[in-house]
């Protein structure tokens, strides 16, 4: 007898992405099923990788209506203040430079004051959506498994496992990455290039406190982010003051950057970070990965819709992958619920089409501008050099200016899901 189970929504894809999706639209009433390959419980024992996520305003207000954001508060930092500056690292040669032009963006300019965002742990996002997920009777995850195939027909949708089981929907919610085989198999095409950059993260203690300011100082090389982290306690009470690191070097520098040992490495955060923090010292491993940007160019096909990494995979300058994701999800809630209340067939390419409309441009715009920034601040034209700290300058004096630069690093601007509004 053939195994087959019915589903509204098959996610393929349990990450901070798919597992949200699923969270999100269990609580819009659908009932969703989950796969992915990888075991759970591996997922939730991993001990801490210094891998963390910024979410910013508008996007904290998604995990407060789910109903999850009480369990991740306590562990989220609040930014406080964003400083933007331009300038070289010291090295042997040089003995290092920051230019007197800079940005500040300050929380307390927001309407209600609230904090520009939060970096939090990938450990605590990934455990707090989990506990969501085993607890909410709309879910089903299916994981450990493979997808053996997917299926798109007329009346409905079929993803298969390796085991045999079936699993049928009206929607098939690709949430499987930037490399995804979903997007491949339905001849979705991609505009997409490496950039000649690595992205080096890895979490790092300080002796003094960070005061929640998140900074972006922009090297030849490419961006190097300071996010603040919630502190450490060890036992006899001791405070560690931790930020986390988001280092983007060329490609042919960075492997020699990792292949260090970790004092010559910490030295050379120290001649990028400065001394403002006093002393540096590694609080976890080290991370790299190519950098490269991906954008599909649709999100749909027939009964599938892409978010995430699958639909847009940019570069980590400004810290909005996740929040262009999470944008995705609250978006892709509201069009379904609007097609259910109605009657209409969620898969149907009129349906879905809602959903691209309103989250393809906008993903677009946003993904070439992150590329855009990155080209202009990467170099060491000195013509260019001056003409972009100008231009650091000018909107720092314009407090309206400012300000839509701080409504966009929240994502809180445009046609927002209602997930996303400041009033439900």
């Amino acid at each position: 007898m053939k195994d087959e189970q019915a589903f509204d929504i098959v996610i393929v894809g349990g990450g901070l992405a798919g597992g949200l999706a699923a969270a999100a639209l269990a609580h819009g009433g659908f009932r969703c099923a989950v796969v992915d390959a990888a075991d759970p419980a591996a997922m939730r024992a991993a001990a801490f990788d210094g891998r963390t996520t910024a979410i910013s305003y508008a996007s904290a207000r998604v995990f407060q209506r789910l109903g999850i954001w009480n369990v991740i508060e306590k562990d989220a930092e609040p930014i406080r203040d964003i400083l933007v500056t331009d300038g070289r690292a010291k090295s042997r040669f040089d003995e290092g430079a920051v230019s007197s032009f800079a940005m500040h963006f300050d929380s307390a300019e927001l309407e209600d004051g609230s904090p520009l965002g939060w970096i939090v742990e990938n450990r605590i996002l990934r455990n707090a959506i989990f506990d969501f997920l085993d607890t909410h009777e709309g879910v089903r995850l299916f994981a450990p498994a493979k997808r053996r195939s997917a299926s798109f027909g007329d009346g409905g949708a079929a993803v298969v496992l390796e085991d045999g089981r079936t699993l049928s929907a009206d929607l098939v919610v690709a949430a499987d990455g930037r490399f995804s085989s979903l997007r491949g198999e339905t001849a979705i095409k991609t505009n997409e290039w490496r950039y000649r950059q690595t992205g080096i993260v890895v979490t790092i203690a300080h002796e003094r406190s960070h005061e929640g300011v998140a900074q972006e100082f922009f090297l030849p090389s490419g961006p190097f982010a300071i996010l603040p982290m919630t502190p450490m306690h060890e036992a006899g009470g001791k405070i560690v003051h931790r930020s986390s690191l988001v280092w983007t070097e060329r490609e042919d520098a960075a492997p020699a950057y990792m292949a260090l040992d970790d004092s010559a490495f910490e030295q050379e955060i120290q001649n990028r970070f400065g001394s403002y923090l006093g002393a540096v010292s590694l609080a976890g491993p080290r991370w790299s990965y190519p950098l490269a940007f991906t954008l599909a160019q649709s999100f749909i096909a027939p009964r599938l819709a892409l978010i995430g990494d699958a639909a847009h995979a940019i570069h980590p300058i400004a810290g909005q992958g996740y929040n262009l994701a999470v944008k995705d999800i609250a978006a892709l809630v509201d069009v379904l619920s609007d097609a259910k209340q109605v009657g209409l067939d969620i898969g149907a390419m009129t349906v879905l089409q809602n959903y691209q409309r309103w989250r393809r441009f906008d993903s677009a715009t946003l993904a070439l501008g992150t590329d855009l920034l990155n080209r202009l601040f990467s170099n060491d034209f000195p013509p260019l050099r001056l003409a972009r700290d100008i231009g650091m300058g000018a909107v720092n004096r314009i407090a309206p200016l400012r300000k839509a630069f701080m409504r966009h690093a929240g994502a809180d601007l445009g046609d927002l899901p209602s997930l996303m509004r400041r009033e439900a």
